[in-house]
């Protein structure tokens, strides 16, 4: 078999003369210099002024260096301007060759001496140009003049409009920012008054930034917000305890009538509404005051109901004034209150649950003002009709509402004196049936806080 080296180079050296004519790509040799570059590890530069300092990638030429430092320190053009490198940073031969602690550049030769071998340079400046500048503060944002504005507005509850506009601010002042520089944004909570008379057509908010993070960003203060809101602010209730006390067992029905400025909020056992204003329960009474319901098939001793009034007609300033009613501090007022309940004919025992239950409310103010209410004005706001006939109704009526120091001094002459003085059985229809064990008596206590 003929072998020629048109056939094969086997034959032939592998860098053979003929390799030097091999056609080189300009694309490739870019390629591979960007790729030595890119793996060689890139030599960085400290430039020191004074006590200043910056950091730089370390230039190839001396010229190139010269142009950094002076482009940093910016020395006026007459000032003296030099550059020394401390000899534990220079390379080993350059420090080798020098007894002091710098290495002066003068030059390229002298620059590249000192970079011989070092992955880092520290060059000291040396001028009496004054130090460079601070980097000039940014220039303001321009004024905002002019910004869109939506409203989605609730006009009745179900019928929600939106409206589209732009805000602009009169003689081109800012409304982004206040005189301060202090930023206008965030959430706002207030009230939006849109007022088109004829030809006046204003738009005027009032509010208060809301600062609580737990507000989440989408809440909107609708109409279903604002009721539970009214509901949370809502006037006390009225707390009553209705007992009976029969002579012997008997079935009756007791039925409780609110007037329409009232509410009945709560009642326990459950009555049976009647209509909206009326409730009825329908009882088994034994003697000793067990009272059966059946409805809820429970036994107890009182009827328990909460009644609302109109928070329109609530006035705490009317319901108790001098006029009408007496205050004293708290602790005088607990004793008070005990013996006036043992003159109208309570037991201990019902005067002790009477000032237990409501003792919490009582010690939540340091002054109390407080009067009981005549059977004509509690029937005109819950009227009681029992199916028994005769009975005898005793229904106390207790409102009350703390005092500061300072209101006290309106109950000059209605103090604790005046209020031992009264004849509390005349004014709640007090009668000595009450305590006759053979008719059929309903003990009836109310306590309202006005606030």
């Amino acid at each position: 078999m003929l072998l020629s080296p048109a056939s094969t180079s086997a034959s032939l050296p592998s860098q053979s003369f003929w390799g030097k004519f091999k056609k080189k790509d300009k694309e490739s040799e870019f390629r591979e210099r960007q790729a030595q570059m890119a793996l060689a590890r890139q030599r960085l530069l400290t430039l020191a002024y004074e006590d200043m300092e910056t950091v730089r990638v370390l230039p190839n030429s001396f010229p190139e260096l010269e142009a950094v430092a002076r482009d940093w320190t910016k020395p006026p053009p007459d000032a003296i301007f030099g550059l020394r490198v401390p000899v534990e940073f220079a390379s080993l031969h350059a420090s080798r060759l020098v007894s002091g602690p710098y290495i002066y550049l003068t030059g390229e030769d002298s620059y590249q001496i000192a970079i011989m071998g070092v992955q880092g340079l520290r060059v000291e400046i040396v001028s009496d140009a004054p130090p460079p500048p601070d980097e000039p503060p940014p220039p303001p944002p321009p004024p905002v003049t002019e910004m869109p504005a939506t409203f989605n507005l609730e006009l009745v509850p179900g019928q929600h409009v939106v409206l589209e506009t732009t805000v602009a601010s009169a003689d081109d002042v800012d409304m982004a920012r206040m005189e301060d520089g202090t930023v206008v944004d965030g959430q706002f909570w207030g009230k939006l008054n849109i007022v088109h008379d004829g030809g006046t057509h204003t738009v005027d908010f009032t509010g208060t930034r809301i600062v609580n993070p737990d507000v989440p960003p989408d809440m909107l203060f609708d109409s279903r917000v604002m009721s539970k809101l009214t509901t949370a602010a809502k006037p006390s209730s009225v707390k009553c305890h209705l007992s009976i006390l029969s002579p012997a067992q008997q079935y009756c029905d007791v039925i409780l009538s609110v007037n329409p400025l009232w509410r009945l909020e709560l009642t326990w056992p459950p009555a049976q509404p009647v209509n909206e204003t009326k409730v009825k329960y329908f009882l088994r009474v034994h003697p000793g005051g067990a009272l059966e319901h059946f409805e809820s098939e429970m036994v107890t001793t009182s009827l328990y109901y909460e009644a609302v009034p109109d928070p329109a007609m609530v006035d705490p300033n009317d319901f108790i004034a001098p006029r009408n009613g007496y205050a004293m501090s708290f602790r005088d007022f607990v004793p008070h209150l005990m013996s006036v309940l043992d003159q109208l004919g309570m037991s201990m025992h019902a005067r002790t649950n009477f000032i237990n239950n409501n003792i919490s409310a009582f010690s939540a103010h340091k002054n109390i003002a407080y009067r009981f209410l005549s059977p004509s004005k509690i029937a005109a706001a819950i009227d009681i009709s029992v199916t028994s006939d005769p009975c005898v109704f005793t229904r106390l009526f207790l409102i009350f509402r703390g005092l500061s120091d300072d209101d006290v001094g309106l109950f000059a002459g209605a103090g604790e004196k005046e209020a031992n003085s009264v004849n509390w059985r005349e004014i709640v229809g007090w009668s000595e049936n009450s305590k006759d064990t053979t008719q059929f008596r309903l003990l009836e206590t109310s306590v309202f806080e006005v606030t």
